[in-house]
């Protein structure tokens, strides 16, 4: 094999797999967080590369000996070492769910285009496990819309089954989905089959991305039939009150090109501490333009000052997940609006 049939991730990742761990993880604190993910991903996929590969790759970083090269080891374990050195624990676990996400996200690739009652449509006669299963390969924002399609009794099983999922065979996941594809060819092309990792966090990225009203059922429905697990859910789910754990400048980079009419809705009864937070971190402009709009706000329904804080909260997930902001989650104090 030829580096030529390397790619850049891959060439860097057999490149960390040669060095000493604390080298690496030297080397992989100059890489973006996306960009460690992808080469994370290739460290994984490779497991073992043979010393021919290894040296040729070597030969192209200058500053490394290609002398008495051995083949090298990946893995999963390799690679979560070298994300906790370079990142931390924290950090390096967010990535490592991103790259097993994009490493197990390819068996149902065929469904990314489907709208989501035609997945539903497609799960009716699948087991909770089973649609839990696709549920946890599928992007959080395309389940959210599926699992709130479901039925409320089928929805809280499905919950339920994402949150105690630990993984699935790779077999097991090839039959899911070639069964899936045979009834579905109509919107569907082949993809690869692979692992999948489920457990609480996969179902508490889908709430997050929820409508409220879904968020709330599925949330009572655990709360019924396993109130542990429900608690355990509701402590990870980012909420509007989390933005008082945002430093300054992430706020600052959350509200901007906010429209000041819906975070007036949003604020409407938030606590002190909330309202402050924000307020302190718009200009003098936008202050004056938030106060015109709740001057002007009547009477408020329930649902539209949730859902006006359910898209603040999707907005800072979303730039959390993008590296853009950071969400402390720690041990600080809580607010209850």
């Amino acid at each position: 094999m030829s580096t030529a049939a390397l790619t850049g991730a891959q060439k860097v990742a057999v490149v960390l797999m040669n060095l000493e761990r604390e080298q690496a993880a030297a080397l992989l604190k100059g890489f973006t967080e996306s960009e460690a993910a992808e080469i994370t991903a290739e460290i994984i996929r490779l497991q073992r590369v043979d010393a021919t590969t290894t040296d040729l790759a070597i030969s192209e970083f200058h500053d490394l000996a290609v002398a008495g090269r051995i083949g090298a080891r990946g893995g999963r374990e390799l690679a979560e070492d070298l994300l906790a050195s370079s990142f931390g624990a924290d950090r390096a676990a967010g990535v490592m769910n991103r790259v097993a996400s994009s490493l197990a996200g390819k068996s149902f690739e065929f469904l990314d285009s489907a709208e989501p009652a035609q997945v539903v449509s497609l799960l009716d006669a699948e087991l909770p496990q089973t649609v839990a299963v696709v549920l946890t390969h599928l992007r959080p924002a395309q389940a959210s819309s599926i699992l709130a399609g479901l039925p409320d009794d089928r929805r809280a099983d499905v919950a339920e089954c994402i949150a105690q999922m630990t993984s699935a065979t790779p077999a097991a996941i090839a039959i899911v989905s070639s069964t899936l594809k045979a009834r579905a060819a109509s919107m569907i092309s082949p993809r690869a089959a692979t692992e999948v990792v489920g457990g609480v966090q996969p179902l508490v990225d889908i709430i997050n991305r929820a409508p409220v009203a879904t968020e709330r059922a599925v949330l009572d429905a655990l709360e019924a039939r396993n109130p542990d697990l429900a608690e355990e859910v509701r402590s990870r789910l980012l909420t509007f009150t989390d933005v008082v754990r945002l430093d300054d400048r992430d706020v600052q980079r959350v509200v901007r090109g906010t429209d000041m009419a819906a975070l007036a809705v949003a604020l409407r009864g938030a606590p002190a501490a909330v309202d402050q937070k924000i307020r302190q971190n718009l200009s003098e402009r936008n202050r004056e333009l938030l106060d015109s709009e709740a001057a002007l706000l009547g009477q408020v329904r329930l649902s539209q000052v949730e859902e006006a804080r359910a898209d603040l909260v999707r907005a800072i997930r979303e730039l959390a997940e993008e590296g853009e902001i950071t969400v402390h989650r720690g041990d600080a104090d809580e607010y209850v609006a």
